[in-house]
């Protein structure tokens, strides 16, 4: 069993049990009961068929996560970034998308819901489709003051005759008005390249939202009245390195977004794509493209795709001004973030990714991340440690 350990910091990190060679792509969430529930999705590698959905939980006062349970099981599809959603009336919702091979552009998202916690579950089915290409999410839905759900999506844009890699995805939300009975899109204007969608609402009322950038420079930012019409991203002081990003609400209204704080401009190579290790059958028998150097060009205005910028280290940034300014920049870990190659069979791949943030009923505050693509490393920041380390006031 794996139990928490203090840091010098104060903070208290564990490593969740790991049952399969990769493991990446944390979600975490105050479950209804008051435990603790991460997903992650875990297999050979990432855009492999034995991808699947994970789910762990830690329950009140524990200090060891529970044996993974698997939540999914296509065997002709790599079911990806998991999330978790307790809604209104108690039911919990299991959201994930599933693709073919590395094919973003083929994904949906499909959908198993517990009444109990977590503890069972639902028969799985499709949620969310699109013409437009594969649908994705990421990021758990928002509760509008109707009662209104809006989740955050983004659609890898299928072009024809070509081979996805990430230059054409935009972002949307889907709005339910009946409890996820059915869903409308709606498009985030001049969002091309802006992915990952991470909504919170504002002290005034409205919404601001965070996004991933494509072109590996900085997090985007637009705002909404009322959740459902989008302003249209712009970039913020926060690096960005085409890896994801998520923002919370804590106490006193402030906000919290866990990222790693480095762009392009901090690589030094390129990799071609995401998915450039595996083919249609799994990991590819076939010599992998060597990373090529990053030239200037390619590091400075560039609007495509930048694969290869390093995924370290993971940084938790707060602002008090609704998110205009980020002073605070709480280093949880560091590292060289290496991600050229998704290889964690043999230690190749060293990034420290995909943070998921919430804070409980406490005021402890709960980060999730991919841990080398081997492990999801759970840290737990006491609500006295936030404050001596950011001077957000203990609730």
């Amino acid at each position: 069993m794996l139990r928490a350990r203090e840091t010098e910091d104060g903070l208290e990190e564990t490593f969740l049990p790991a049952p399969t060679v990769q493991s990446h792509a944390a979600n975490l969430t105050v479950l209804g009961d008051g435990s603790l529930g991460c997903v992650w999705f875990g297999g050979t590698q990432e855009g492999v068929a034995d991808i699947d959905v994970w789910f762990s939980r830690l329950e009140e006062g524990a200090d060891v996560w529970t044996e993974p349970v698997r939540l999914s099981g296509d065997p002709t599809r790599s079911e990806q970034n998991p999330l978790l959603f307790p809604a209104p009336d108690g039911l919990l919702w299991l959201l994930h998308t599933a693709q073919h091979a590395g094919d973003q552009d083929t994904s949906f998202v499909r959908v198993r819901t517990s009444g109990d916690h977590g503890r069972t579950w639902s028969e799985s089915r499709t949620l969310l489709e699109s013409d437009r290409g594969g649908v994705f999410v990421r990021q758990p839905p928002v509760v509008l003051p109707d009662g209104t759900w809006v989740l955050p999506t983004f659609t890898c844009v299928r072009v024809p005759g070509e081979k996805w890699v990430g230059d054409s995805d935009t972002s949307s939300v889907w709005v339910s008005t009946d409890e996820g009975v059915s869903w409308a899109e709606r498009e985030v204007p001049g969002s091309t390249g802006c992915v990952h969608m991470s909504i919170v609402p504002l002290s005034d009322g409205r919404y601001a939202a965070y996004y991933r950038s494509r072109w590996a420079d900085h997090v985007y930012r637009s705002v909404s009245d009322d959740g459902l019409e989008w302003s249209q991203p712009q970039p913020t002081e926060l690096p960005n390195n085409n890896s994801s990003i998520q923002a919370a609400s804590l106490s006193d209204r402030r906000i919290g977004l866990v990222l790693n704080e480095s762009s392009r401009l901090d690589a030094v190579a390129r990799r071609v794509s995401l998915y450039d290790e595996i083919d249609d059958h799994g990991i590819s028998d076939s010599p992998v493209a060597e990373p090529q150097a990053a030239t200037p060009e390619e590091l400075a205005e560039v609007r495509g795709a930048f694969w290869g910028a390093p995924r370290a280290p993971l940084t938790l940034a707060v602002s008090s001004d609704d998110g205009q300014t980020w002073p605070v920049r709480w280093v949880l870990e560091d590292g060289d973030g290496y991600c050229l190659s998704n290889n964690s069979r043999d230690g190749v791949n060293r990034e420290l990714s995909y943070p998921s943030v919430c804070q409980d009923a406490t005021g402890t505050v709960h980060v999730a991340y991919t841990y080398h693509r081997r492990a999801i490393r759970h840290v737990r920041i006491s609500a006295s440690a936030l404050e001596a380390r950011t001077g957000i006031p203990s609730p």
